[in-house]
């Protein structure tokens, strides 16, 4: 069993390549100023008045407008193709409109859109992937405020200040485990606790997790946090590639204990019967995902219908049935009923570049 990778590797220079996007890619993303809706007016926002319409006839207003766009949709996302197929279903049936989905990891669905809209090549209407990603995109102006009903209902906290784009899920960072060779009653309270000598050998890691090392030394103070990741260094965790991975290793046995395990993740393998459970651990870290329409949609009443519906209580109740925790505080969900640490996504893209670093230099370089 490997602990840890090289450059060499293929997959190590893909998580080099994705640390680079995160952190300075995108033509000095990282330090462009946040926007407000003064710098990007109607004049950088050519749909502006249909994603504004707050009119109180919007469902129909804009379906109507939208079948006279071709019937169809064009959705970008890093949802695994189990969530966004029953996602998507649900609203053709209920619209009528066909959704054509294109599916990336998150880094990919950055460079797709962004490489579109400097090409001037308008595909795309609507995005959803992980927050810090969405930060980035709207940073280069490829997104545009939408108006919704159902905004109301989000957490205000997780909404961005400029509203470039909305939550519509919360990923969390758990402890999942294999329940065959794991008890749930030995696990610690708090993550220091992994840092006892039992524990070595028995933990594993993703490899692309510095946005995780980052929030938790926030969180507990640059002294106290970062003994505890080299003292974490020095465990040697299994080091993988890949969150859906590393859940089903552990549900495989093959990894006993993921430190940085996605819930949704670990409680989709765990609802088809296999042998993985997870526990909110002390300081548990959470991850807004968003939704967003493009400036420049090609169908701008289809795509804001789409993203209405993904914040919808009708979409979040289903994200909820898939394990993915909803954003929607209409949905009542046991996905999310813990004390957890929200994440800022504009402060995980402006320190990307010094978390990576030390991440690299304690678990993925020897």
């Amino acid at each position: 069993m490997l602990n840890l990778f090289n450059l060499s590797r293929p997959w190590a220079r893909r998580q080099m390549v994705r640390a680079s996007i995160l952190a300075m890619a995108l033509s000095g993303l990282s330090s462009m100023p946040t926007l407000s809706l003064a710098q990007t007016g109607s004049a950088a926002n050519p749909h502006e008045a249909i994603y504004m319409y707050k009119g109180a006839d919007r469902e129909a207003w804009l379906l109507e407008r939208a079948r006279k766009e071709g019937g169809v949709v064009t959705f970008y996302s890093s949802l695994s193709p189990t969530e966004a197929a029953p996602l998507m279903r649900e609203f053709e049936k209920k619209y009528g409109i066909k959704v054509e989905v294109w599916r990336g990891l998150s880094e990919g669905v950055v460079q797709r859109v962004v490489n579109e809209g400097r090409a001037r090549r308008h595909v795309v209407d609507v995005i959803e992937t992980n927050g810090p990603e969405m930060e980035m995109m709207a940073r280069e102006r490829m997104f545009s405020e939408f108006h919704s009903p159902h905004i109301e209902d989000l957490p205000q906290g997780m909404i961005p200040k400029h509203r470039l784009w909305m939550p519509d899920r919360v990923n969390f960072f758990v402890v999942a485990y294999n329940t065959q060779k794991i008890k749930a009653s030995d696990l610690p309270k708090h993550y220091e606790g992994f840092l006892e000598p039992k524990w070595k050998g028995l933990l594993g890691i993703e490899s692309t997790d510095a946005e995780w090392m980052g929030g938790l030394v926030n969180t507990l103070g640059e002294e106290r946090g970062m003994s505890f990741f080299k003292k974490l260094a020095e465990q040697k965790p299994d080091v993988r590639k890949g969150h859906i991975l590393l859940a089903q290793m552990v549900a495989a046995g093959e990894v006993p204990v993921g430190l940085t395990i996605y819930n949704a993740n670990a409680q989709s393998i765990k609802q088809r019967g296999a042998a993985i459970d997870w526990v909110a651990i002390e300081p548990t870290l959470a991850r807004p995902q968003g939704v967003a329409v493009a400036r420049n949609a090609p169908r701008p009443h289809s795509a804001a219908l789409l993203a209405d519906f993904m914040i919808s209580p009708e979409a979040q109740a289903l994200f909820n049935s898939l394990g993915r925790p909803p954003a929607n505080m209409k949905v009542r969900s046991t996905l999310n009923n813990f004390k957890f640490v929200m994440t800022d996504p504009s402060l995980v893209v402006d320190e990307a570049e010094k978390w990576h670093k030390l991440w690299m230099q304690l678990f993925l370089v020897k």
